[in-house]
């Protein structure tokens, strides 16, 4: 059980650093002004990024404000 939490983990921080890229891609530095402008509480989309409390609806609403579908977000995600 331990193995798979570990790999949970691995999986959400890739997550939180695909966030990152994405958001900084569309111009952002910061990613409290990203969240600002997108009505994403500032705090909890830091902690998105972090790969902590990302749920599925959360997922859905920062890939909506990024613009990206779930196809293009998960593009070679296993690779990186």
């Amino acid at each position: 059980m331990a193995t798979q939490d570990k790999n949970i983990e691995k999986q959400l921080v890739k997550l939180g650093e695909r966030f990152q890229e994405l958001r900084k891609a569309k111009g952002y530095s910061n990613y409290e002004l990203f969240a600002f402008d997108n009505n994403i509480p500032r705090a909890q989309y830091g902690r998105y990024e972090k790969g902590q409390d990302l749920k599925f609806s959360s997922l859905s609403k920062v890939l909506k404000a990024l613009d990206v579908t779930f196809e293009e977000f998960f593009k070679d995600f296993e690779e990186k």
